[in-house]
């Protein structure tokens, strides 16, 4: 080989050798003996998903869907059928009502007490504990031992056999008492009212008398307030009237009564039956057109039919005040269908 021809291979040899070894600069070390350059790093990636995520939290749609899950439609027809009723929130009133024990007596002049006139044997008796008479009855004969003949008793009003204390046979001397005949239709129920409410009470106080062995209800007002302290209980009788034409309210019974002290006017107030717990928190639901949103509310005061709102609505929206506890279930069921 001529020396031309072996500078020409070693050139060839020297540049494979250099190509074998070599690589890109940021693989390797740098000329002045630095560290590689790494490569890029997953940081864009991150920021990229950061940016996808702000832009669906500030999506529309997603506002959309959680509305939708506070809020149920349903149609017209299917809400009258189904008992569902709207008012308008407005002002109202909160009453202050007490709770006071009482008790139920006959009214004074609708009880009469038939007495033997003349003294004699009792001949008969024509009624008997609990029956019902009428006015001019005939209720016992008595044979008289002064004109030796029988004479009639009868009951000066209608109402109910509520005493007997005779016998066929009796001697009964003149003057005592053989029944006792009262009209219950109507009956006075005595409060027992203490301290300072009874300064509050006047006729026509609204009073609710509960019957306690089924919690019957029936709505009065205070009759009269009677001049005397009650001597052994230190209380004030407080008395109203009950209708008792069913016959159901027993003399003698021990009742219960919500008594009205005071009224509160406050600016907003809806039914209790308008409130139910959504979330752990009140709500009523306003109603636009077919739409039942869920409205949280902060509520006050309240009495036995009427609750004072604070915050949360607005005087003049629809709110629904009867079965709302139907568009809480329904509202409940499309929660369900979001969630899946």
């Amino acid at each position: 080989m001529t020396r031309l021809g072996t500078s020409v291979f070693s050139c060839i040899l020297l540049g494979l050798a250099l190509s074998g070894c070599g690589g890109t600069p940021t693989d390797g070390p740098t000329a002045q003996g630095g560290p590689a350059q790494s490569t890029p790093s997953h940081d864009a990636d991150d920021a990229h998903a950061d940016n996808d995520n702000a832009d669906r939290a500030h999506d529309p749609r997603a506002d959309e869907t959680h509305d939708d899950a506070l809020s149920t439609r349903i149609e017209a027809d299917i809400a009258r059928e189904s008992g569902i009723v709207a008012a308008p929130a407005g002002p109202g009133t909160i009453a202050d009502a007490h709770e006071v024990q009482g008790l139920l007596t006959p009214i004074d002049g609708r009880r009469a007490r038939i007495a033997a006139r003349f003294a004699g044997p009792v001949r008969a008796l024509h009624a008997n504990l609990g029956d019902a008479v009428r006015a001019g009855q005939t209720i016992a004969v008595v044979d008289s031992n002064q004109s030796l003949s029988p004479y009639a008793l009868t009951s000066p009003i209608s109402g109910v056999v509520v005493a007997r204390d005779a016998a066929v046979g009796d001697i009964a001397d003149a003057g005592r008492v053989l029944m006792e005949v009262a009209d219950l239709s109507q009956l006075w129920v005595d409060l027992h009212v203490y301290g300072s409410d009874a300064r509050h009470l006047r006729p026509g106080s609204p009073v609710t008398v509960v019957r306690l062995d089924d919690g019957t209800r029936q709505q009065t007002e205070v009759d009269r307030v009677l001049p005397a302290t009650a001597t052994a209980s230190q209380s004030t009788v407080v008395r109203a009237r009950l209708d008792n034409s069913d016959g159901q309210w027993r003399p003698g019974t021990a009742i219960t009564a919500e008594v009205v002290v005071d009224r509160i006017d406050v600016a907003l107030a809806v039914p209790l039956a308008a409130v139910q717990r959504m979330a752990g928190a009140d709500a009523v639901f306003v109603v636009e057109g077919d739409r039942y949103e869920t409205r949280p509310v902060r509520l006050g005061r309240r009495d036995a039919v009427h609750v004072e709102v604070l915050e949360g609505l607005v005087a003049g929206e629809q709110v629904v005040v009867e079965q709302s506890y139907l568009v809480k279930a329904d509202i409940g069921k499309a929660d369900a269908g979001h969630a899946h």
